[in-house]
């Protein structure tokens, strides 16, 4: 079927043709480019949060509702529309009036295309969902591409502290199978746990597990001691406190104590209320400095799941001797 078979085909009446823009979300709209006059249908309005009564609706009016980082970028786009041959789609921000963040695609037809009484038309379309899918697909891109930077960099630092306690080649390829291993089964932690499996941990137990991999062995053992609360952490906490502790663990042995020979790691811990206060105390390593900016990745991955998934907060205290990290995290987020 041809396009003008669809324009002129007696079945696409006026009803059938508005249950199927109804059906499918799109709004109309209508600009005169000499005026400025902007008109919609009730969905527009809906869409721009805007009253059906204001009838002096104009593009630069309704630009305002648009997101500020977006507003000069559609302006400029709107204004080519009229040069550019062909279709052409633009999605931009607009905010509506209770703060909430809002996409819109909008449509349509350039250079004047079939352009009557000095007015364009076209549609809008609400793709918030599509967007919101692929800001999820590039957040957890980056975590990919993170961890995996991590793990190498972990695997290195490994080998360097297996390389210390051994005395031969074959101990020292035995003992980094063990901790290489010993890292898999803590990198399964991070990983959310199957449903009705109730605690995964003890808070203890998942630092010590966590951390097996990092420590010495031989003359050098000890060197991570773990003294906190009893208690349990619950399935969904798990997942939140394992990445903590992984990211802290990294910075250690690319930066810290861990990275050093005569490095040690205190962690220690006590309930404030109903809260729980753990202090990651590093010694003996090299000088540590306040990172510039906000800092990397992982410090804000960090923040995050401090702040967002554990309720809590994360404080930094950058000493002669090494690094001193408080976490607080709400006691009913670590058991749910």
């Amino acid at each position: 079927m041809t396009s003008a078979d669809t324009d002129d085909h007696p079945a696409w009446n006026q009803e059938q043709l508005r249950r199927a823009i109804k059906a499918a979300g799109i709004a109309l709209w209508t600009w005169n480019v000499d005026s400025d006059a902007f008109t919609m249908d009730r969905r527009g309005y809906e869409l721009w949060d805007v009253s059906t009564e204001d009838a002096t609706l104009t593009f630069e009016h309704l630009s305002e509702k648009i997101h500020p980082a977006d507003r000069d970028r559609v302006r400029a786009a709107f204004v080519a529309t009229r040069a550019v041959v062909g279709q052409y789609e633009i999605d931009f921000r607009m905010l509506t009036n209770p703060g909430e963040v809002r996409w819109i695609s909008a449509r349509g037809q350039g250079d004047d295309f079939e352009i009557a009484a000095r007015i364009m038309s076209g549609v809008f379309l609400d793709v918030t969902g599509r967007k919101q899918a692929e800001e999820g697909h590039e957040l957890l891109a980056g975590e990919m591409s993170h961890r995996v930077k991590n793990l190498l960099a972990i695997a290195s630092g490994l080998t360097q502290i297996t390389s210390r306690s051994s005395t031969s080649v074959d101990e020292m390829a035995s003992q980094l199978t063990q901790r290489l291993a010993a890292l898999g089964r803590a990198h399964d932690l991070v990983r959310p746990l199957p449903g009705g499996q109730g605690s995964a941990a003890l808070l203890g137990d998942l630092f010590t597990v966590l951390l097996a991999p990092y420590d010495d062995e031989g003359a050098f053992s000890g060197r991570i001691r773990v003294a906190v609360p009893r208690m349990g952490v619950g399935e969904n906490a798990a997942t939140g406190v394992a990445l903590v502790i992984h990211e802290l663990a990294t910075n250690s042995l690319k930066y810290g104590a861990l990275s050093a020979a005569a490095g040690n790691l205190d962690i220690s811990g006590k309930m404030v209320g109903d809260d729980v206060d753990v202090v990651w105390t590093e010694q003996g390593g090299p000088g540590v400095e306040p990172p510039e900016g906000s800092g990397g990745y992982g410090s804000k991955l960090v923040q995050r799941t401090m702040s967002g998934h554990l309720g809590g907060s994360i404080t930094y205290n950058w000493t002669p001797s090494g690094a001193v990290v408080t976490l607080r995290m709400k006691g009913d987020r670590l058991s749910a």
